[in-house]
Formats: C-alpha cells, sequence, structure tokens
C-alpha cells in the first residue's frame, strides 16, 4: 500500500464529496447529513490504512507524489507526509466525522441551506487535509489561503451572534498573514533557485540578513493564525460566533496550521534565524500563556471561554517548538493533536449545552447537571483534559514540554507554570457556575433542559473521551510516529539535547 497516492485521494476525495452533496435536493435535508457523513467516514478508513501503512522507521517523508502543475515557475502538486503531518491528518479524519454528527440540526436552525452547510464542512475538510500534505511550498501557500473561504462562510452564514463582525475579522487577520506569507514565498523562490520544492529549498544557503526577513514572513502569518499572543484578538470573536462544529474544528485543526508551519518551513529553511528569533518567540508564548488564561477566568460567555483557553494552549506548543530539544518537541506536536481532541470535545459538549439553553451565558445557567446528568459529566471531563489532569492525554505533552524546557530554560518553564494553576481556575469555575450548585429556576422552564444526551451526541462523544484517555496511560503509538520527525527538525537546526539525566529520557517514561 505504500505506492498507493493516499495523499492525493485524501486531498480530492471530500472535495468530490462537497460536489455531490452541494446538489443534493434542498428538500432532502437528511440525505446531504448521510451522504456527507458517510463520506467523512470513507476518509477515516483511508486515512486509518495510510497510518498503518506508515513505517516509522523508514524515510522522513513518505507517500510522496509529485505532479508537474506550472513548470515555468517550479510549481508542482507534490505530496508527502512526515510523522507531524501524519499525526494532524488522522486528527482531521476523527473530528470530520464527529463534528457532522455533533452539527446535524445547526443549519437547520439558521435556517439556511442545509445541503451548503454540510458541503462547506467537507470543503475545509480537503483544504485542511491538503495544507498539512503539501510538500510544495507554493501549493502549501494555495492551501493556506483557499481553507479561509469555507470557515468565512460557516461563520459569517450559520454562525450566531455577530457572526458577520467575526468572520470578516476572522478573513482579514487571516489575510493579511497570508500577505506577508506571500511576500516571503516570492522572495525564497527567487533565492532558492526559482523552485518551490520542500527538499530543494531546505538545501540552500541564504545570507543571515535575508533568512531573517523571510523568517519573519512566514513566522508572522503562522502567529496570526496559530493566534499567538499579540495576534490573538480575531479568536475569541470567530470562537464564539461560529456554530460548535466549525468552531471545534477552527480551534482543533485549522489553528494547528500555524504552529504546523513553524515547525515544517521556518525552523528547517531558516534554522539560523530560528535561533536568534527564538527568545522573542518564547516570550510571546509565555505571555500568550498567562494572559489568555488570566481572560479566559473572566468570561462570561461559554465559547469565549474555551478560545481564550485555547490561545493560552497555543502558547505552551509554542514554547515547545522553539525550546529547541526533542522532549519539548515532541511534547509541542503531541499537545498539538491532544488539544484537538480535547477542545474539540470541549466545544462540541458547549455547543449542546448551548443548544438546549438557547443562550451561551454562563450566568443563563447554574446546577444544569441536575436536569442533564450525562451531559455535564462529560462537560466535566473535557474541562478536566482541557486542563490536563494526569491520566487524560494533555497532561503527557504538557508535561513534555515543560520538562523538555527546563532542561534548557528554566525561568520559561517554571512561568509556564503558572499556567497549570490558571487552568484549574478558569475550568473548574465554568463548570462550577453552569452545571454545579443551585438550579436555575429558569431552567425548569426550557424544554431542552429537560433531555440529556441522545444516542447520536453518545456516539460524537464515546470516540473522543476513548481516544483522551488510552493516549493519556499509553501514548507510544503515536510518540514513536512523532519522534524521528521531531529529531530530523532539530537536525536541521544543528540543535542537540542536554546529557540525559539518571533514569532514561523523557520519551521513554511518557512510554
Amino acid at each position: 500500500m505504500s505506492n498507493f497516492p493516499f495523499l492525493s485521494v485524501l486531498t480530492v476525495a471530500p472535495l468530490v464529496g462537497a460536489l455531490v452533496v452541494a446538489f443534493l435536493p434542498r428538500h432532502r435535508p437528511e440525505l446531504a447529513k448521510q451522504v456527507a457523513f458517510a463520506w467523512s467516514l470513507l476518509v477515516l478508513v483511508l486515512s486509518v490504512v495510510m497510518w498503518v501503512s506508515f513505517n516509522a522507521g523508514g524515510d522522513r517523508f513518505q507517500f510522496r507524489e509529485s505532479y508537474s502543475w506550472i513548470p515555468n515557475w517550479g510549481v508542482s502538486f507534490t505530496f508527502a507526509a512526515d510523522g507531524i503531518a501524519l499525526v494532524m491528518l488522522m486528527l482531521i479524519a476523527v473530528l470530520v466525522p464527529l463534528v457532522i454528527l455533533a452539527s446535524w440540526h445547526d443549519a437547520e436552525s439558521s435556517k439556511r441551506s442545509v445541503p451548503v452547510y454540510f458541503a462547506l464542512l467537507l470543503v475545509l475538510e480537503c483544504t485542511m487535509i491538503g495544507v498539512f500534505a503539501a510538500a510544495d511550498v507554493f501549493l502549501f501557500y494555495v492551501f493556506f489561503e483557499v481553507m479561509l473561504v469555507p470557515m468565512y462562510f460557516l461563520i459569517g452564514s450559520y454562525g450566531g451572534h455577530q457572526r458577520q463582525y467575526a468572520a470578516v475579522k476572522f478573513f482579514l487577520y487571516s489575510l493579511v498573514g497570508g500577505l506577508f506569507m506571500l511576500a516571503a514565498v516570492i522572495g525564497l523562490w527567487v533565492v532558492g533557485g526559482k523552485t518551490f520544492d520542500w527538499q530543494a529549498l531546505s538545501q540552500v544557503d541564504i545570507s543571515t540578513g535575508t533568512e531573517r526577513w523571510l523568517f519573519l514572513g512566514f513566522f508572522l502569518a503562522f502567529a496570526i493564525k496559530a493566534p499567538f499572543f499579540p495576534f490573538h484578538t480575531w479568536l475569541p470573536d470567530a470562537g464564539g460566533a461560529a456554530p460548535a462544529g466549525a468552531a471545534a474544528l477552527l480551534v482543533g485543526v485549522l489553528d494547528k496550521v500555524g504552529t504546523f508551519g513553524i515547525l515544517r518551513y521556518c525552523l528547517p529553511l531558516f534554522p539560523e534565524a530560528s535561533k536568534w528569533f527564538a527568545p522573542w518567540a518564547l516570550a510571546l508564548g509565555v505571555i500568550g500563556i498567562v494572559y489568555a488564561a488570566l481572560l479566559a477566568v473572566g468570561q462570561n460567555d461559554l465559547k469565549r471561554l474555551v478560545s481564550y483557553t485555547s490561545i493560552a494552549h497555543f502558547g505552551f506548543i509554542g514554547v515547545g517548538i522553539f525550546a529547541f530539544t526533542t522532549q519539548a518537541g515532541t511534547g509541542a506536536v503531541l499537545y498539538m493533536l491532544n488539544h484537538g481532541l480535547a477542545t474539540g470535545l470541549l466545544f462540541l459538549v458547549v455547543g449542546m449545552l448551548i443548544a438546549r439553553r438557547g443562550s451561551s451565558l454562563i450566568s443563563d445557567f447554574g446546577g444544569a447537571g441536575k436536569l442533564v446528568p450525562v451531559l455535564a459529566g462529560v462537560l466535566f471531563f473535557a474541562g478536566l483534559a482541557s486542563l490536563a489532569l494526569p491520566g487524560t492525554a494533555p497532561f503527557i505533552s504538557e508535561f513534555l514540554v515543560l520538562i523538555g524546557t527546563f532542561t534548557v530554560n528554566k525561568p520559561v518553564a517554571v512561568i509556564a507554570t503558572l499556567g497549570i494553576i490558571l487552568a484549574a481556575a478558569y475550568v473548574l469555575w465554568m463548570v462550577q457556575r453552569t452545571t454545579q450548585g443551585t438550579l436555575n429556576p429558569a431552567l425548569t422552564e426550557v424544554d431542552g433542559m429537560r433531555r440529556d444526551l441522545n444516542l447520536r451526541e453518545k456516539v460524537v462523544v464515546a470516540p473522543l473521551i476513548a481516544l483522551i484517555v488510552l493516549l493519556g496511560f499509553f501514548p507510544k503509538p503515536v510518540t514513536d510516529v512523532i519522534n524521528p520527525a521531531v529529531q530530523a527538525t532539530m537536525d536541521d537546526i544543528g540543535r542537540t539535547d542536554p546529557a540525559p539525566s539518571v533514569g532514561g529520557t523523557v520519551q521513554e517514561a511518557a512510554r
């Protein structure tokens, strides 16, 4: 199966599905949902086969495909996946079917076209797969920009309060970041021998000044996309206005393009500039951890609160990347996966609560656990996973980031640890104000609050809970895939780990 064109098929398949779903009759919404769900399951099956076919001890990039596109510019449809990309592709394949199930009635409540809504989700899946699978810089840039379009319409057409404002703000922020990247992409093409092939560009020797400017162009685009402080202000608005399913994909996957881009493009292509900018990037990461956590504590809107928690989590990922150790780097990549699972679950569960109550304000809840105990229990579990409770998958990644950073930069690791304390504050306070305590009498008058999780919703949350627990106790299948790619990235920038302490490596301890 190693010769099968997995990546091109995975990229095209959701797009074909989107076209099929979009042209289904509007008066048959159930058919559109069923076709979209079945198509997303096909992508999941192909992704699982690809995961099994991946050789963790083999070449760094596997499943390579290349098709000529614009030969005069050195542009080609080149796809390849290393362990980092493979993990993100599996995250997409797992989340999209669950989001489709969770969003079964979202389009109907917005009184807009149901087929178009689910077609947009499949188009989004196509662009997300493409951006992680691309091994041509220009192709990556194309997917990086095009993925804005389906999310813009999902927020602007199917979102909630202030959806138009949030959609435009999301689009403009991302577009400005894309312009910085476009300038850097053109500059890289000029100094790189007029090619966009990643492997060829990684061998190019670039002067110090030029390398720093090119790094800055890419980094700004990725920092806005992630987002890192101080480029974060679009996320609470977009996450708060987007439908819960779209918000789960926005925070769970789309934002990871920023951190993935730093690992794939900034570090290997501009190694000296990466080391020169590292102290600044670490400072932004640490500030983001503390600042976003403090803002999360004061939120009264559930979806905005979850959005701010994600900004804090991205600070941890940034610290892990720029610590330049394999422990922290592995933790950062694992954090990208685990954050997608935990925050995806949290957003979906919050969406279920909001759909029942008809409000996203925390003050409109209170004691909801007495009416919907199973839903309240899942919210509590998702919150504990978000704050990285031991036994959940995010704990492993957060531990690796902190211990890997501590070996090279103790002050940054110590300050970042404050984020754990603040995470406990905002998560437990959210749970206490929504599902615990005295029952809000107004809830008893809302019919939706008398319905606990139904079978469809249990099918949505069960796989995410299982994965979070499984990877919390046994992350080895994932770390075995991630470690070689992270080690190769550290080799690209010429960094080695400090001498290991007695007791073996952190990766061995995590296994």
